[in-house]
């Protein structure tokens, strides 16, 4: 191949029982406005465009399980969101909808779920 056509990542897909739940936690949390929207696909961009986050409705969706144990299926992705202050950021984020996983593995991290399970970490850039 000579040539490499033109690739450019839109968005990152998340699978949930109810993709219009999950996207209104992701508005709640980031900010973000609606591209897209319809009953079981929406799409999320930050303010200036950008890659986004999409949801769609999956009703066979399984939960993550994170940590897992040794016979569970692993995580195969998680999102890292960049804050100024951990523990603001870490209000919020509860405030928004999201639960704090009970184990924490750094202590400039914090690890969060989102109303279908899915992880995800807000971290300080050190």
């Amino acid at each position: 191949m000579t040539h490499r056509p033109r690739l450019a990542l839109a968005t990152t897909v998340l699978d949930a029982p109810d993709a219009q739940e999950l996207a209104a936690f992701y508005e709640r949390l980031l900010g973000w406005s609606r591209e897209q929207d319809e009953p079981h696909w929406v799409v999320l961009r930050p303010p200036g465009g950008g890659t986004g986050l999409s949801f769609q409705t999956e009703p066979a969706y399984v939960r993550p399980v994170w940590p897992g144990g040794p016979h569970e299926p692993r995580l195969m992705a998680h999102l890292d969101i960049e804050v100024d202050d951990l523990d603001v950021a870490s209000a919020h984020a509860v405030a928004a909808g999201a639960t704090v996983a009970d184990f924490q593995p750094q202590e400039d991290v914090r690890v969060h779920f989102d109303p279908a399970g899915h992880p995800f970490c807000l971290f300080v850039e050190s």
